[in-house]
């Protein structure tokens, strides 16, 4: 046999040397655990917490029939939902995140969650802060937030959906409620929009508040409608959501109902800004097209519960994205009520205090898992499609293209990257 020379010697690998090494390998896996343990970056969907817990206390000031001690639990919910926007808001600021986030596929579409949650707590300032802040100041607090949630959302409804035409890539399976969380946010505009426009100067500005939340009106139903047609697609031709995912269904019932609520809010203003033809059209308008979207939207929460149940009895997982759930029932509330004062039917009133029943009931679980999850991740909440680790923060690119290839090679993808909020 020819011995080998020392000039073609193998040299080993970096990581045979590792293989190789004891020492090494248990260094990179203690490395690997810090990185896990390391605080995950907060996610836009957390968000969706202020607006649960928003939506409550609007929904109760709203509901058409009172009962003793609602009107001052609902202001403590709204003082609440506005500390927790608060916090949010630095925390999320602070972390310096945006970029990762923006060109996460999944995470991307959350963005719709902070500017409704502005919104949300902009009307309750209107609606229930009046007693605590005052109502100058409650109003001061309620057009900045407005017209902060409102550009915001545009904002995100103009870019999301470019995003997901020019950089992000889909299964065909991708499809899922989330998809509708940034188109949404035009339709609170409208809705929270009208209880500025009385307090907005007449004339000219009035006229052009108005103008403007039907517009945003029209702009978010037909998107919506366009989504809720890919997402139904996606349910009929591919297989049953499961766990994390199936809350995000319920996305479509707040999207419908907040047209109903919108057109019921805004046909009440119109007579300050509009001629009286126009406003006596405004309010046909609100309750022969409002009991038609209310009917669909009436559908959809019966499907989005029998996916929810059929869930339940395999087990679902607890994620941020069980607020989901909340916000649409608050909707459904506030568009109820909204049909109740404008037919007078009861009908429609003990509609919508059960709805408010179910509501709460619902709040008080999610918050109470919210708070467990809290408590059993020391190192802080993580949106769904966070990155794992610090080195995918500096690397936003790399971090996208390992999403984009991760979905198209796994159909399961979607389900595993909320499930890890």
């Amino acid at each position: 046999m020819t011995p080998h020379s020392r000039s073609t010697r193998a040299v080993p690998s970096k990581a045979d040397s590792g293989l190789r090494c004891p020492r090494h390998a248990r260094a990179r896996q203690l490395k690997a655990k810090a990185s896990k343990r390391a605080r995950p970056p907060l996610g836009p969907s957390w968000f969706a917490a202020v607006m649960g817990t928003g939506i409550v206390a609007n929904a109760a000031a709203t509901l058409p029939r009172t009962f003793p001690g609602l009107r001052d639990a609902a202001t403590v919910v709204w003082s609440a939902a506005a500390l927790l926007l608060v916090v949010l808001t630095v925390g999320y600021v602070r972390q310096r995140t945006l970029r990762v986030h923006v060109a996460d596929p999944i995470q991307a579409q959350f963005f719709g969650a902070p500017p409704i949650a502005l919104l949300t707590v902009g009307a309750g300032a209107l609606l229930l802060g009046r007693r605590v802040i005052g109502a100058s100041a409650a109003l001061d607090v309620d057009r900045v937030l407005w017209s902060l949630g409102t550009v915001l959302g545009l904002a995100t409804t103009c870019t999301v959906p470019y995003l997901m035409v020019t950089r992000h890539r889909f299964a065909p399976d991708a499809a899922f409620g989330g998809w509708l969380l940034p188109v949404v946010p035009p339709l609170v505009s409208a809705a929270t929009g009208a209880l500025l426009i009385p307090r907005t100067p007449a004339g000219q500005p009035r006229m052009a508040m108005l103008l403007g939340c039907y517009a945003m009106l029209g702009l978010g139903s037909v998107a919506v409608l366009l989504v809720l047609a890919m997402v139904y697609s996606r349910l009929i031709h591919h297989e049953a959501p499961a766990g994390a995912v199936v809350p995000t269904v319920w996305i479509g019932v707040g999207a419908l109902a907040q047209s109903v609520t919108a057109l019921g809010t805004l046909a009440t203003a119109a007579p300050g800004a509009l001629p009286a033809l126009y406003a006596r059209g405004a309010a046909v308008v609100a309750l022969l097209g409002g009991l038609g979207v209310w009917g669909f939207a009436i559908l959809w929460l019966v499907l989005a519960t029998a996916l929810t149940v059929r869930e339940i009895r395999t087990g679902l997982p607890f994620a941020p994205t069980w607020w989901s759930f909340i916000f649409p029932l608050g909707a459904c509330v506030t568009a109820t009520g909204v049909l109740a004062t404008r037919t007078g039917s009861q009908l429609f009133v003990w509609t919508a205090v059960f709805l408010y029943a179910v509501l709460v009931a619902a709040w008080a679980v999610v918050v109470w898992h919210s708070l467990r999850h809290a408590a059993g991740n020391t190192g802080g909440p993580e949106g769904p499609g966070d990155p794992d680790s610090p080195k995918e923060l500096e690397e936003p690119d790399a971090a996208r293209e390992a999403v984009t290839a991760s979905q198209a090679a796994q159909p399961a993808s979607l389900m595993t990257a909320v499930e890890d909020a």
